[in-house]
């Protein structure tokens, strides 16, 4: 049985000879090869290299063949502003002010980066694709939506519902032809990737985002394929009406608890997938951190069959090989598992001295701390953060907004002094106020002024 024999059979909640592993290589995989992320996501010749490399070393039993959400946004209009490191973030709404479809420019996956990316995807079912799965990711259509219209468009769920199911409707059937097309292309896994998710409610996800995702995920099935709802951020509200939609598999970061992950949808019938961690341990951490992570998964996923190992969301660009290295050791080696299961708890116990937050109190300006993954890559930081630059700009008072990426020591110290519970939140004067989901304009002015 393959690597990819043995994923499909999990993805179908069917046993399987071992526990499947899925690294979501994403722009690490541009590391392996030595060229950075915006060279990588616009190459099919590096994707393939980096891919391969990665096939080589990590010993997957599937892989995304690009983690990029910017895909259709840009085709779509979006302006991109590309980093080094991460994938690009949208830096310019088409739709902000309007709800003009007609002002886009037409959809076509002859445009943009699509004719590389499958171009890619040719190559690797020759090259990988016989023992490993390829996942074909598409952005979901809550966070298209606003790629195209903004963060406004979370606020005009409340009172422009016209416009909001005009708008889904149209990100929706730009989603099927993407999916029919990943399929036909001989995709294994079409993953719907919707981190946008974690900042709303289950009211609007069941009223505004679940009939949109089950017309994706039924087209999925009715061509015969399996798909993936992947949702960043602290997703835990939405749970149960994300495991009641049609899809196979859902998949989680770590800002969700796994056990609770697994129970919801082991009672629905569906298989679940996360949540390495990605800054502590991949990132910043060592071997023997990853042995205690993996062994945290194992233990909390529980016993039997539906469950894959997989990093919370894209692997960061700079993340120690090493550390990866150690998963696959653990999931391709019953003896190194069993070393992992038996290794104790380690508590966190760095209380970042070296990191000295402000005297809130005595500062002049209001101080707005948003502790983000990264804005540069992840949407829901970088909406969280425009929220937060946007808002302090109409509060009509002196405020500083700074942004803490827990991809340094920085971040994560400031994520732990001000007692953050999720990724993103914003803190205001050293006190977390919006944990996890973008606020209203006129709240998030009101808590600045402090009435």
């Amino acid at each position: 049985m393959t690597g990819k024999d043995i994923l499909l059979k999990t993805l179908r909640c069917e046993a399987a000879d071992r526990l499947p592993w899925v690294p979501f290589t994403g722009v690490h995989a541009g590391s392996l090869i030595g060229v950075n992320a915006e060279a990588y996501l616009k190459s099919a010749d590096h994707i393939v290299a980096g891919l391969e490399a990665a096939n080589a070393r990590y010993q997957p039993d599937g892989v995304p063949v690009v983690f990029d959400l910017q895909l259709e946004a840009e085709v779509l209009g979006c302006t991109l502003a590309w980093a080094k490191e991460t994938p690009p973030s949208v830096a310019t709404h088409p739709l902000d002010g309007s709800y003009d479809l007609n002002s886009l420019p037409s959809f076509s996956m002859k445009n943009g980066r699509f004719p590389a990316v499958f171009d890619a995807i040719k190559r690797l079912k020759s090259s990988i694709g016989g023992d490993t799965a390829l996942f074909g990711l598409l952005t979901g259509p809550l966070t298209l939506a606003l790629h195209l219209r903004g963060e406004e468009f979370l606020l005009d769920m409340f009172d422009e519902e016209d416009g909001v199911a005009t708008l889904m409707d149209f990100c929706t059937d730009i989603a099927i032809d993407f999916a029919r097309a990943y399929l036909e292309a001989g995709i294994d896994v079409v993953a719907v990737v919707d981190p946008m998710i974690s900042q709303i409610g289950p009211d609007h996800f069941e009223a505004v985002v679940a009939p949109s995702l089950n017309r994706i995920f039924d087209t999925v099935r009715d061509a015969g394929g399996l798909s993936s709802l992947f949702v960043c951020g602290n997703a835990t509200r939405n749970l149960e009406v994300m495991s009641a939609t049609t899809c196979d598999n859902i998949c989680v970061d770590e800002n969700v608890d796994l056990k609770k992950l697994g129970d919801v949808c082991r009672a629905a019938g569906k298989s679940f997938g996360g949540n390495l961690r990605l800054t502590t341990v991949f990132l910043l951490g060592d071997a023997d951190a990853t042995r205690r992570d993996v062994a945290r998964c194992l233990r909390e996923a529980g016993d039997g069959p539906g469950f894959m190992l997989a990093p919370g969301c894209d692997l960061p660009y700079a993340c120690k090989p090493e550390n990866i290295d150690v998963v696959s050791g653990i999931v391709h080696d019953d003896y190194l598992r069993q070393i992992a299961l038996a290794l104790p708890d380690v508590i966190d116990t760095d209380t970042f001295d070296d990191i000295v937050i402000p005297d809130y109190a005595a500062s002049a300006k209001v101080i707005v701390d948003v502790v983000t993954l990264d804005s540069a890559g992840c949407a829901p930081c970088t909406y969280m953060l425009k929220a937060a630059q946007e808002g302090a700009r109409a509060a009509g008072i002196p405020v500083s907004v700074r942004e803490h990426k827990i991809t340094g020591r920085d971040g994560l110290g400031y994520m732990k002094k001000l007692k953050v519970t999720a990724i993103p939140s914003i803190c205001i004067n050293g006190e977390e106020k919006f944990a996890s989901i973008i606020p209203e304009r006129a709240e998030l002015v009101a808590a600045i002024r402090g009435t």
